[in-house]
């Protein structure tokens, strides 16, 4: 007569239990993945993407990826807790993580000096959940990518992934090893750029003029580096007529995508 499953093994003075799937190659945390519904999502609906690595779902969240994706191989069911144990802690996954497969490269050339387009780059801004927000900032009012330095900028995965909510798949990202050179290429290629600093004598919206514009913004503590800021065609500030004069820099590039998205004559 066949053992069942959840019987004692007297051999051994232990019980055995069925293995979820997931157990199977289990992996340490890890800030590699993508989690949260919109961020996965768009990820598997982004053709720039390389194929995906492993995906985890819960088995509500796995119809709903199969209905919109068909049946995919690398999806495994899971528990919520169980998804869980593959990322760090405290992720807020919604039942759902992804282990991308790779973006496609983005290059400076890539970006079209058309009239109205803009730019965001970012000088050593470090923290996940700001450029996440910013990214999502871009993909809402429709930047034409982001610009970030190649060895002080987060990964596009994990918490940066989720606060963007998407909006990594959906806004070309670059990556140049050095800012000032990359502000150089571009304005010989027709962009303009306008470097954010609270001590600028004159306001954004007294700078932009409606032509393709890169708005660079610095670290929230130390706000543009020296040769950056040298090597944009102008310096603006945001006026805080409130007399508070910090904002986050999320914040800050939301109220400046806000501006240079206006119609200018």
């Amino acid at each position: 007569m066949a053992s069942h499953p959840e019987r004692n093994d007297a051999r051994k003075g232990k019980k055995f239990r069925p293995q979820p799937r997931f157990q199977k190659g289990r992996e340490a945390p890890s800030d590699e993945w993508i989690w949260g519904w919109h961020a996965v999502e768009a990820a598997l609906a982004n053709p720039a993407r390389g194929q995906p690595v492993r995906l985890l779902a819960t088995p509500d969240k796995a119809r709903q990826i199969e209905a919109r994706f068909g049946r995919l191989a690398v999806l495994e069911t899971a528990d919520s807790h169980a998804i869980g144990l593959a990322l760090p802690q405290g992720a807020v996954h919604q039942g759902v993580a992804l282990r991308p497969g790779p973006l496609a490269e983005v290059d400076l050339s890539d970006f079209e000096a058309a009239p109205g387009a803009v730019l965001l780059m970012l000088d050593q801004v470090t923290d996940p959940q700001n450029v996440g927000a910013i990214l999502r900032s871009a993909a809402a009012f429709g930047a034409a990518g982001v610009i970030l330095q190649d060895r002080h900028a987060p990964k596009l995965t994990g918490a940066l992934a989720k606060a963007a909510a998407g909006a990594v798949d959906k806004v070309a990202v670059a990556h140049v090893v050095n800012l000032s050179r990359a502000l150089d290429e571009l304005t010989g290629a027709g962009w303009r750029a306008v470097g954010l600093a609270g001590d600028a004598d004159r306001g954004l919206h007294e700078v932009l003029d409606g032509a393709p514009t890169v708005l660079v913004l610095g670290s929230e503590g130390e706000g543009l580096r020296r040769l950056v800021a040298e090597h944009c065609d102008e310096l603006a500030k945001i006026p805080m007529p409130g007399g508070f004069e910090s904002l986050n820099v999320s914040n800050a590039a939301a109220i400046a995508l806000y501006e240079a998205s206006r119609p200018r004559t």
